[in-house]
């Protein structure tokens, strides 16, 4: 645990959870998309939909869908900078669950080249968050590192293609996750690297039979 673990990061915002991780929740949903974002229906869980207006919960997460960092002093008037960028925004209410952590969020997004995500995320205060969800299976994790996640079918060979590839392009990984909805049916992969994964390694395993979707979380501007 660091300083800004406890006094939270610098920001525009009455809330380090509320509003700081709401505007990286924002954020990571752009990076992922990797395309202009056309559409975006955000419905609130739990204390974000109790409390998250008067927090401005709502327009920090717009405000990091659009890039704006946790200090920009435009937070406050980013659904107005949305609407000006053709951005079409509803909000709405979910509930997530029990288990799910009360400052959560599920949004459904399409990008200007047809791409969509679903995409489930919490902030966990300071300004830290987490990535539950992508498009309804589970993923969990933080943001901090370049992450690839492949969705794929549940039979043998997958795990070894991806560590290979990552092997070969000298890239080490931090954390490794491995998800199924059931036995030889859909799963998933989640690998927080320390290094950037070349695109056309991307595109590479995402070529692969049996893959059937992959998404790659930068920490460099798409």
């Amino acid at each position: 645990m660091t300083l800004f673990d406890i006094i939270g990061p610098v920001m525009v915002g009455p809330s380090s959870s509320h509003t700081a991780g709401a505007v990286k929740i924002g954020l990571a949903a752009r990076k992922l998309m990797r395309q202009k974002i056309l559409s975006a229906r955000i419905d609130f869980h739990g204390s974000f939909l109790a409390t998250g207006h008067g927090h401005g919960t709502d327009c920090a997460v717009v405000a990091g869908l659009l890039g704006m960092a946790v200090d920009d002093e435009r937070i406050p008037d980013s659904i107005q900078y949305a609407e000006d960028a053709g951005m079409r925004i509803t909000f709405g209410a979910c509930d997530l669950g029990e288990d799910a952590h009360p400052n959560s969020v599920r949004m459904f997004l399409t990008g200007d080249r047809g791409k969509t995500l679903e995409i489930e995320a919490a902030s966990l205060g300071g300004g830290r968050i987490m990535i539950t969800k992508l498009d309804g299976l589970s993923a969990n994790f933080s943001g901090d590192f370049p992450t690839l996640i492949v969705h794929n079918q549940d039979t043998p060979g997958h795990v070894a293609e991806v560590t290979m590839m990552l092997k070969n392009n000298a890239i080490n990984i931090a954390t490794m996750q491995l998800y199924r909805a059931s036995r030889g049916g859909s799963a998933v992969m989640v690998l927080e690297c320390d290094q950037e994964i070349p695109i056309d390694q991307v595109r590479y395993i995402s070529g692969l039979p049996g893959i059937n979707k992959v998404t790659y979380y930068s920490l460099e501007e798409s």
